[in-house]
């Protein structure tokens, strides 16, 4: 690899904003929040929305949609000019 040209590949934790479920991986991502980690070294904490700890693909929860609702929606809105 050429020397200089390469974003900083560093430890960086990343923690689930809905269930707090936080692991320690390695990111170039750069935060200005920091957490105190079990080992004992502080590393940057980057707050993301999904993870596998809440995504409902891995959880196996699944979320109901309002498709009925959604549909009756659609047809107000674009059949009215039509009948």
């Amino acid at each position: 690899m050429k020397p200089g040209i390469h974003p900083d590949y560093h430890p960086v934790v990343f923690r689930d904003a809905s269930t707090g479920d936080e692991f320690l991986t390695r990111s170039t991502i750069t935060s200005e929040q920091t957490v105190d980690w079990s080992d004992g070294h502080t590393y940057p904490l980057v707050v993301v929305e999904v993870t596998s700890a809440s995504h409902p693909f891995w959880t196996g929860e699944q979320r109901l949609l309002d498709t009925a609702g959604r549909v009756e929606r659609f047809k107000r809105r674009y059949t009215q000019g039509y009948r």
